[in-house]
């Protein structure tokens, strides 16, 4: 598991050493594939975070595969000022920005380029910025005649730089860029606003205020749409869906019925490019005169701008980037004469390359069915996750936007008026909340059963829907891996208990992300970043300090997602899970790695650990062992992360996503459950509801038990093991790169834009 488990240890003798030695050049020239190749890179437009990781990835890549790499200052500015703007980068320019905000070489003439022989172009920004590096490949050849023609380049120069590879990773906060599920930047600023509405959440309960938020997004309801649901917000303007004549009256209504059901808070949400359906601007000044004016309430206006832009980026955004970047070192190294410019974007898990150009018509196409007033068209183009978004919180408001039709495919253009959603809650597991006013809507009787099954057992059940979990006539709702397997033992024991034979629905919420049947768990997202934040703050306290080694162990029992997951986003030198076994060699491995990285500028170096991850070496043993072999060199610290890893106000990625398994599992239950008593004994009829690659599937518990490690509590495959490989190869451990699955080269078409975008 260590992560130098391939080819940093020593050697044996006689013909194993000569194995070795044969396995160590093939390793090398596998690794150099890039020899003779020079990268820029460059970012350019509205900063977002998560660029410097971006950045990060693709210098390390570079120089992994034996490139030059080199970073232009200032963006398109610098590349056309040249000179002291371009800069070739070593893998120590890059070190200890993983986790800062916006960027740190700034956001053309091409005798710049030839200079240092850069053919290759990966740039970092929103669709503008990418356009103009296809336009900047397109002139390429002529800008190479011209420089020939007036003797600033030889013969020889121009042809050897007679071809520009362009790549794009796409930086914009709005995630506005179609094709990919998110944009580098998004989740960090869903972060910033959701922080924001917490607080203000506070004081508006004390003194009984609306509070009327202004997000960005001049042309896309992104960011207001996911706060919106995350935040429970009362009302809602987005772009891409102006309300009906007569909003107005509409919104007052509803916020006066929920002050007189005793709520002592209202919040408006309005993206900046809210207009109406005549296309007149509906500003956060006009809502909040027309409350005041027609309700009397006290209001008052936030208007968010560059704050989310700043702060540290997300865990997501840490590795999203860091995945993009060394996708498209891998696009460039790769690259041939026909290759167009293409975009490296984001599908389920796993990194595509896009034509640019292609991405950036069907985002253009938006903007046009916005102009021509098509709205519905403007919603569907955004893709399908988007679509459902949006009908899910008009759902939540109590309206009807085709529910069959949300829980099928969301393929249907919802209601026009804005909604009202009440109960998006305090942590990752209550975010699903929400779907009990669905519940009553269809007419059904909902239940709380407290301390789950024990409490189900003792009789605890009470009539209402001010708990985060309930069970009703037709069915149980439950969470984490206790639920999967109590489900399981019910469904085993319907053979022998009628009463039993019930739908059954588990929405998995467990930190460890150990759950069969998704991909991701409730609350495992707002446990990498409560690890993250802890792991900046232990390294930021060695600042100060010369040559020192931490150790670290997370949580997740036996599943090493959070170390994993964590390592990647904090720039860790190893992380051991149980999943990727490692021997005493390995360790040694390890600790001459960090023997080797002491020598350099960067004087600290940290190590995760799964706390289940091997029997033997335990966390005090590691400490033991670095302790020993770093004498001289380095000391050590330990640090037992434990439950803060469990504390904390849920991300973004797990309200959301609580609030949609919520609903769609209900919106399952209800219709399995129409026409009133059911006997439900069929293996479908009990699921784990799960995100799975790009879509939202519910598992029978009899099949998934089929493919899961009991004793260890794991499924007997698990898709982020494919991380670890970025994980090595941005640490400096020598991997070949046979074992880099690259992504395709696909096409944008409407079934692209039909991605779980935002999950």
């Amino acid at each position: 598991m260590g992560v130098a488990s391939r080819g940093r240890g020593g050697g044996g003798g006689g013909a194993g050493a000569g194995s070795a030695a044969m396995a160590a050049a093939e390793l090398e020239r596998l690794r150099m594939a890039g020899a003779g190749m020079a990268i820029a890179v460059l970012t350019s437009g509205g900063d977002a975070q998560g660029m410097n990781a971006a950045v990060r990835a693709v210098t390390r890549m570079g120089i992994y595969v034996g490139a030059k790499v080199f970073l232009i200052y200032e963006g398109y500015e610098g590349l056309v000022e040249g000179g002291d703007n371009i800069k070739q980068a070593t893998w120590l320019s890059v070190s200890n920005i993983i986790q800062l905000g916006g960027t740190v070489i700034g956001s053309a003439r091409c005798k710049a380029f030839t200079t240092h022989g850069i053919t290759n172009l990966c740039v970092i920004g929103g669709d503008g910025s990418l356009t103009g590096a296809d336009i900047f490949r397109a002139e390429w050849g002529g800008l190479l005649d011209e420089l020939l023609r007036d003797g600033q380049i030889s013969e020889e120069v121009a042809k050897a730089n007679g071809r520009l590879n362009i790549v794009g990773l796409v930086g914009s906060i709005d995630n506005d860029f179609c094709g990919t599920d998110m944009t580098i930047g998004t989740d960090s600023a869903l972060h910033r606003i959701m922080e924001v509405i917490d607080a203000i959440t506070t004081t508006a309960q004390s003194h009984q205020r609306t509070f009327v938020l202004e997000v960005m997004g001049r042309h896309c309801g992104y960011l207001a749409l996911v706060s919106g649901l995350a935040s429970g917000a009362d009302w809602l303007f987005i772009p891409e869906s102006p309300p009906e004549d007569g909003w107005e009256d509409m919104m007052c209504e509803r916020l006066g019925e929920t002050r007189s059901r005793g709520s002592r808070l209202n919040i408006i949400i309005i993206a900046e490019g809210a207009i109406d359906r005549n296309g007149k601007p509906i500003t956060s000044n006009y809502v909040k005169d027309l409350v005041v004016q027609r309700l009397g309430f006290d209001t008052r206006v936030t208007v968010l701008g560059h704050v989310q832009r700043g702060g540290t980026p997300s865990a997501f955004d840490r590795v999203l980037s860091s995945k993009m970047g060394m996708e498209a070192v891998m696009a460039l190294l790769e690259a041939t004469p026909d290759t167009p410019a293409c975009v490296v974007s984001l599908s389920g898990n796993q990194s595509v390359r896009l034509p640019l150009m292609e991405c950036v018509q069907v985002t253009k196409d938006v903007q046009k069915a916005m102009d021509e007033k098509r709205f519905d068209e403007a919603i569907q183009l955004r893709g399908r996750s988007f679509e459902n978004n949006w009908n899910i919180y008009k759902m939540l408001a109590h309206q009807k936007p085709a529910q069959e039709k949300v829980r099928e495919s969301g393929e249907t253009s919802p209601p026009s008026s804005p909604p009202l959603l009440r109960g998006a809650g305090a942590c990752s597991g209550q975010a699903a909340v929400p779907i009990v006013p669905p519940l009553i809507c269809q007419g059904h009787t909902v239940y709380a059963v407290n301390d789950g099954f024990e409490g189900l057992a003792k009789g605890q059940v009470s009539e209402g829907w001010d708990q985060p979990w309930a069970t009703g006539r037709f069915g149980t709702l439950l969470c984490p891996w206790q639920a999967y397997e109590g489900v399981l033992q019910l469904v085993e024991a319907r053979g022998q208990y009628e009463e039993l034979c019930i739908i059954m629905c588990v929405i998995p919420a467990t930190i460890s992300n150990n759950v069969p049947g998704t991909d991701f768990s409730l609350g495992s997202d707002t446990a990498v970043n409560a690890a993250m934040e802890s792991c900046d703050r232990i390294k930021q306290s060695a600042s100060g300090t010369k040559r020192r080694v931490f150790i670290v162990e997370t949580m997740g029992g036996y599943c090493g997602y959070l170390s994993t997951v964590t390592g990647i986003a904090v720039g860790a030198d190893a992380a051991y899970v149980y999943e990727d076994p490692f021997t005493i060699h390995d360790l040694k491995a390890n600790v001459e790695h960090l023997t080797d990285k002491m020598k350099t500028d960067i004087q600290r170096g940290l190590v995760l650990r799964n706390e289940k991850c091997h029997e033997h070496y335990t966390t005090e043993f590691l400490y033991n062992l670095y302790s020993s072999e770093g004498k001289g060199i380095f000391d050590c610290r330990i640090n037992v992360l434990g439950h803060l890893q469990q504390g904390g106000a849920p991300t973004p990625f797990d309200r959301n996503y609580g609030t949609k398994l919520g609903v769609k599992a209900v919106l399952w239950m209800s219709g399995e459950a129409a026409g009133g008593r059911v006997f439900a004994n069929s293996a479908d009829s009990a699921c784990v509801i799960g995100l799975r690659k790009k879509v939202v599937a519910f598992s029978p518990v009899t099949e998934l038990k089929k493919v899961t490690d009991f004793e260890h509590r794991l499924p007997q495959e698990q898709w982020w093991l494919n991380l670890r490989l970025m994980l090595k190869m941005l640490a400096n451990y020598q991997i070949s790169l046979t074992e880099y699955i690259s992504g395709k080269m696909e096409h944008v078409t409407r079934r692209t834009l039909s991605i779980e975008k935002g999950f």
